[in-house]
């Protein structure tokens, strides 16, 4: 027999018993939607967050902090143990080393800044500074912390704007708010915010002769020796809500340019020890975020700060972390779907057995006339592909229906919340194509058992059979 006859044998057969045939193929058709829409899911999720981070550049960027121990001597080194002390006793370089240990851990400060930017692969650099400050508008007042964020960065794309711009110099006094803390202010229209003046007061350090008077006596001002600066700016932008705080290095609700940063009087603690550092010194920053060229440019950046002593961290050393997160997500959700697989694959076996029972005379004349076992197994092995052909078209139609409903639900939702639109669902070409050819290999798989079954029929019994 031809490979059509096969195919025109199948059809024929399973048109006999039309509903019987609708109901197994609609039982493939949710097992196989069910399954990839699952799947598409977790394909959308992964996509968004790699978009994201790859349209943010974040992958590109390196947080550089102090080392506990950052000049690479052992920390195990303990003077009072007699073994330590007589094997260095001798040895010039190891007192050195233990000398080394009592000398200031290197500062990331302004000069570090520039030494870095001159490391190969490094486009910019640029100092955590964050500082308190109560932001008004009009008759509200909100407590954050405002973040110094240069223009070139800004500009960059790091921060994502709802309405207006950024500012375009490191100069003026302009900031960019986000929307979720401009509602907190009582402000929810983005565009009306635009050009409005905003009050930043900040807190610093009153040491002024008055007020040391006044608290040297018991019934003086005995409240904290902090004063208030005022400085007016104007909105130029207002950015997108961001999630869990904002992606490392933009962490804050309010941003300033570094020039008017800098001519305001306030407290940029950014850890206790700044309350002990001597006077004149110039302060150091918390953390430095490094802008690579490229995520190649990563590892060797990272090689060399480390090689100085310093910490790093970068999303690029979680990407593969992520990776399997990912990947543990899409199995759990396909193992989910995979129960509908399983109900359908009954339901196939089910109709095939109960195929071959009704067709045992035919199955016995078409024998008596000539037909193989394996004429006989290939005809059945066809309806039970055709079946799974059907369930896997259709089941991607229905994966596809689906997920355009639940992405306009979560959308609608999430417009309510301030949140951009977005595809939850990912359908690439390869699981489309793996969708249709897993549900006919499934199809086949349980339509061994019957075609084995129908292939053994003996035919002096089956044209005996009523």
């Amino acid at each position: 027999m031809r490979i059509s006859d096969y195919i025109e044998q199948a059809g024929a057969n399973l048109w006999r018993k039309k509903l019987r045939t609708i109901l197994t193929t609609t039982g493939v058709v949710i097992g196989i939607g069910a399954l990839v829409c699952m799947f598409a899911f977790g394909q959308g999720i992964q996509r968004n967050v790699t978009n994201q981070f790859n349209n943010l550049d974040l992958f590109n960027y390196i947080n550089v902090s102090v080392g506990s121990n950052p000049r690479g001597y052992h920390d195990s080194f303990d003077p009072d143990d007699p073994d330590a002390i007589e094997d260095t006793a001798d040895d010039p370089t190891a007192h050195a080393a233990s000398a080394g240990m009592q000398e200031a851990a290197p500062g990331l400060d302004a000069r570090f800044v520039e030494e870095v930017t001159a490391i190969k692969g490094v486009i910019a650099a640029f100092p955590e500074m964050r500082f308190p400050a109560q932001v008004r508008l009009g008759h509200r007042e909100e407590f954050t912390l405002v973040q110094v964020l240069p223009a070139a960065v800004s500009q960059s794309g790091l921060v994502q704007l709802r309405a207006g711009s950024m500012y375009r110099s490191d100069e003026p006094n302009e900031l960019v708010i986000s929307d979720s803390f401009l509602h907190r202010l009582g402000e929810r229209e983005s565009d009306k915010a635009l050009g409005r003046e905003i009050e930043v007061a900040t807190l610093t350090l009153d040491f002024s002769l008055r007020r040391l008077y006044r608290m040297a006596f018991p019934a003086g001002d005995q409240t904290l020796p902090f004063a208030r600066e005022s400085y007016r700016f104007k909105v130029v932008g207002v950015a997108q809500r961001m999630g869990f705080g904002g992606p490392m290095p933009v962490r804050s609700d309010v941003y300033i340019p570094p020039g008017a940063a800098g001519r305001m009087r306030k407290l940029t603690l950014t850890s206790i020890w700044d309350f002990f550092k001597p006077a004149g010194q110039e302060a150091n920053y918390s953390m430095v975020s490094v802008k690579v060229e490229s995520p190649q440019d990563v590892t060797p950046v990272k090689k060399v700060l480390e090689s100085r002593g310093y910490r790093t961290f970068a999303l690029m050393d979680q990407l593969d972390q992520m990776r399997i997160g990912f990947l543990i997500m899409d199995m759990f959700l396909i193992a989910v779907g995979m129960i509908g697989i399983t109900v359908a694959s009954l339901g196939i076996v089910n109709t095939m057995v109960m195929s071959i029972l009704e067709r045992y005379r035919e199955i016995g004349i078409m024998k008596a006339v000539g037909a193989t076992d394996g004429d006989v197994q290939r005809i059945f092995l066809f309806e039970s592909g055709v079946i799974g052909l059907l369930g896997g078209l259709f089941g991607l139609a229905l994966a596809a229906a689906v997920s355009l409903v639940i992405n306009e639900v979560i959308n609608a939702f999430m417009a309510r919340q301030h949140a951009p639109r977005m595809a939850y669902f990912d359908f690439p070409w390869w699981l489309c194509l793996g969708a249709v050819a897993f549900s006919i290999f499934v199809s086949l798989m349980a339509g061994i058992y019957p075609t084995r079954r129908a292939a053994r029929v003996d035919p002096v019994i089956a044209l005996r059979h009523d």
